[in-house]
């Protein structure tokens, strides 16, 4: 295979061959850190985010390695903590499509842990990259243990993928009109 093209999968998702480094408490400051520069965080206080931290796991990828892999089956959404990703789509001709890097604070992985269809896009570190996961099950704990912070979590989530889905519709409305 090509450097650049990647196959699309079957399995849960690529966590599996990536380097796990801890819990979420041990960087639950460097996410409070994160706050400013995050649109998914910024109405949370430090204690939210401690809270969410211990439900959170840690994982380390290198350079040009997989995080999710497009057609994968996958529960979790993830925060990039330190370095940054490129999101690749592929095209009706199966060549890779560069979309997007995002860095420090931005989110990945929403639509898939939350409706478990297979993930929209492949995502790759471009450089050492920290990231802290969330999956469902973690989710779904912390709407039982901690209602408000998984409520609060919850309205961040739908506003997110609300606003992506006007944006997405605005740009298809002026293909349309072309």
């Amino acid at each position: 295979m090509a450097q650049g093209e990647f196959e699309a999968g079957s399995g849960r998702g690529s966590l599996e061959n990536l380097e796990r480094v801890g819990k979420g408490t041990a960087i639950a400051e460097v996410i409070f850190g994160l706050v400013g520069r995050s649109p998914f965080f910024a109405e949370f206080s430090r204690e939210d985010i401690s809270v969410l931290a211990g439900y959170m796991d840690v994982y380390r990828a290198q350079p040009g390695e997989i995080i999710i892999r497009e057609g994968d089956g996958g529960d979790f959404l993830l925060l990039v903590v330190e370095g940054y990703v490129d999101i690749l789509k592929r095209t009706m001709r199966q060549q890779q499509q560069h979309m997007t890097t995002v860095g420090a604070g931005m989110t990945l992985g929403e639509m898939s842990m939350i409706d478990g269809e297979p993930r929209f896009a492949t995502c790759v570190a471009t450089e050492a990259t920290v990231f802290a996961v969330l999956h469902r099950d973690d989710m779904a704990k912390i709407i039982l243990d901690h209602a408000s912070l998984g409520s609060k979590i919850l309205v961040k989530l739908v506003s997110m993928l609300s606003s992506r889905l006007r944006q997405t519709s605005a740009k298809l409305l002026q293909y349309m009109e072309k």
